[in-house]
């Protein structure tokens, strides 16, 4: 059984992660698109600053959104003016560091995805008269549902888990920002609560493997549809 100090974290976690994605969702559609079909000077510099949350420790990356998002930040002082939005020590803010760290696993499944649609079909479907968004949204993207189903699943697994960013931007408020990772921390960090540590580690272990599973099961699914569709 589940203390409500542990529901709490799991429901706060669930709302993060689904926030998060629901953020990043298009603009990491639209970046895959781009880097998938077009070319232009400083792609490389792109890709790369996309995929830095992916290398960089955690805690920097949450560092650097405290600096542009803090109430002080350059962007975080224009959001606070013009919208009365403080993102830092918020469930909101956790959200954003969840999608950010996210974020390159969204865009490099969907850009992996892309990349393996053939583009005759797209350039087809153009000299039959349809427009640039019919052909997105009508050839282009149901042929990349494998990968932006992955993408997506693997993007809320990933904000699901994060730990390094969401303590330094939003902090570890009981209630607001304390997420999963978070709360497994404050109670390694206490006393005698070794049992409630071990039931929140294998949760987040059978939350992780039921992620895999789902993301494995849905794009075999996907890509099953496909092939009864061409065939």
């Amino acid at each position: 059984m589940l203390s409500p100090v542990e529901v709490e974290a799991i429901l706060i976690s669930l709302r993060v992660a689904g926030t998060a994605v629901a953020w990043i969702l298009v603009p990491g559609i639209a970046l895959a698109w781009l880097m998938a079909r077009r070319e232009f000077r400083g792609k490389a510099l792109l890709d790369g600053v996309l995929h830095l949350p992916l290398v960089l420790p955690p805690v920097v990356v949450g560092y650097l959104l405290l600096l542009s998002l803090g109430r002080q930040g350059w962007l975080g002082r224009w959001l606070n003016e013009w919208f009365d939005v403080s993102l830092p020590f918020t469930w909101q803010g956790a959200a954003v560091a969840g999608g950010v760290m996210a974020f390159p696993l969204l865009v490099r499944a969907v850009r992996l995805s892309l990349e393996a649609v053939d583009v005759d079909l797209e350039a087809a479907a153009s000299t039959l008269g349809a427009g640039r968004l019919r052909v997105l949204f009508t050839i282009t993207l149901p042929l990349a549902l494998p990968g932006l189903l992955t993408g997506t699943v693997l993007a809320f697994a990933r904000a699901l888990s994060e730990f390094g960013a969401t303590i330094t931007f939003a902090a570890n408020i009981p209630g607001e920002t304390r997420t999963l990772p978070l709360a497994l921390y404050t109670l390694i960090q206490t006393p005698g609560q070794e049992g409630a540590a071990a039931r929140l580690c294998a949760l987040s272990v059978a939350i992780a493997m039921v992620s895999l599973v789902a993301s494995e099961w849905l794009a075999r699914r996907a890509r099953r549809r496909l092939r009864q569709r061409d065939g």
